[in-house]
């Protein structure tokens, strides 16, 4: 079996204030094309389809028309809720959307929601599984030890009644133990949001979403990841049509990455501000200034060649480690100039230049002969 997996598609993100729904609009018509020539026999999307519980009218209507492209073209489509998705949205219509081949997960009852595709190779039940935190699993498995989100995890697997006989796909949402994070993710809090790869054991494919880099967690365990950038941790991504192909029972799934170039990037640009304000783009920029002084209106002034300017920062502050003066350390007008400068090299990375030396000198010995 052929199959497409895709997830976290954040359907209505903004980043540092802009809209990215033409840049997700232009990556889902290339998501299209790409499905149209990999014929599969479905296509998976686990969780995170889009970016908040109430997203706005404009990715609902983005979603809309996806999934009646993959309708009308006959490809049954398994889609389940992630953290930011409302489970109960999500749900809405699933009865009426499973006639047009459209299966999204219910809202969690005790029970994943399970659909059966057949091969040459035989049966495989797919089991759509949506984000689960340990209270909800705890409500229908009252007597179980529940501590934590593999227990839940482990829990709801353990009560679906798996046969093993078949190949089995299950479709999930969460962070596995291992996984390489970034800043665009809610990540875990303490480990109690983790869960072992072991979990997945019993399936033959396990189509995963929450991580945003597109990754293996373990044998036939995948991510997903992110269709675009949605920080500048992910600029080293390579974001990718994830395609599988499912054999016999027993089997490795043959994976194959298609790359997806999005309609702009995102990235970090650092340099000093005399030769970047020099270039210009429509990628979705954060830039770090080398400059070792502050620039006046730095930022106003990028923004007219970055036309996605995320932000302005200095290499310095970030080196900056804190600075701290002994309350011992007096300060008297003998060793007032050698303090200075001190804090400056700490606080810069570097010395003064003669002239910025010959100037604060300047000035501290006026500001304290004033108050003297």
């Amino acid at each position: 079996m052929r199959f497409i997996h895709l997830a976290d598609l954040h359907l209505g993100r903004r980043v540092s204030g802009f809209s990215l729904i033409e840049d997700q609009e232009h990556i889902l018509d290339t998501i299209e094309q790409m499905i149209a020539e990999e014929k599969p026999d479905a296509v998976i999307i686990a969780g995170d389809v889009y970016d908040k519980l109430s997203p706005p009218v404009e990715a609902v209507r983005m979603l809309d028309r996806f999934l009646t492209g993959l309708s009308e073209s006959g490809i049954p489509t398994f889609i389940i809720a992630g953290n930011h998705d409302s489970p109960e949205r999500i749900a809405f219509g699933a009865q009426l959307m499973n006639k047009s081949g459209i299966h999204f997960s219910p809202v969690y009852e005790g029970r994943a929601e399970k659909f059966t595709l057949t091969d040459e190779f035989g049966d495989v039940d797919i089991y759509l599984l949506p984000y689960l935190r340990p209270a909800e699993v705890r409500r229908f498995f009252p007597d179980a030890d529940i501590p934590d989100t593999e227990a839940a995890v482990r829990t709801a697997i353990g009560a679906m009644d798996i046969d093993k006989s078949k190949r089995n796909i299950i479709v999930s949402h969460q962070f596995v133990a291992g996984g390489t994070q970034s800043d665009s993710e809610r990540g875990a809090v303490g480990g109690t949001d983790e869960v072992s790869a072991e979990v997945y054991g019993d399936f033959d494919y396990a189509a995963l979403g929450h991580l945003h880099k597109p990754q293996a967690v373990g044998r036939n365990i995948r991510y997903g990841g992110t269709p675009l950038k949605y920080s500048v941790s992910e600029q080293d991504h390579r974001k990718c049509l994830t395609v599988c192909e499912l054999g016999g029972k027993g089997s490795d799934v043959k994976v194959t990455l298609r790359e997806l170039v999005p309609l702009n990037d995102m990235y970090e640009l650092e340099g000093a501000f005399d030769e970047l304000v020099k270039r210009e783009s429509e990628d979705y920029v954060l830039i770090r200034l080398t400059d070792s002084t502050r620039v006046p209106d730095a930022q106003k002034r990028l923004r007219e060649q970055y036309h996605h300017l995320m932000g302005v920062k200095y290499r310095a502050d970030s080196e900056r480690g804190e600075v701290e003066l002994s309350e011992e350390t007096p300060v008297v007008p003998d060793n007032r100039q050698e303090l200075f400068a001190k804090f400056f090299a700490e606080a810069n990375g570097k010395e003064m230049t003669p002239e910025q030396s010959a100037y604060m000198n300047a000035l501290i010995n006026r500001i304290w002969n004033e108050e003297g």
